[in-house]
């Protein structure tokens, strides 16, 4: 894999399939947006969305903790099933 050194940032060159290619190309938001961007924003997002499912998960334990929360059976009941 080559690789070269520019000041304090490293290029390297990776392979990548026709299929992800196209993916790629596709998320872009303007036709001169790099690949690199492409990719550090869908990291930024999974990033926000790890941050939310936590706050989310911690929540929702929260909530079960105090009791605020109903069984399937209950749910069937009241729906009539």
């Amino acid at each position: 894999m080559p690789i070269a050194c520019y000041g304090d940032n490293m290029v390297t060159s990776i392979q990548i399939s026709e299929e992800l290619h196209h993916k790629l190309q596709v998320r872009k938001i303007v036709e001169h947006e790099t690949f690199e961007e492409v990719i550090w924003d869908m990291l930024e997002d999974l990033q926000e969305v790890n941050a939310k499912t936590k706050r989310d998960i911690a929540e929702a334990r929260a909530e079960i903790k105090a009791g605020k929360y109903k069984t399937l059976a209950e749910v069937k009941k009241e729906m009539g099933l």
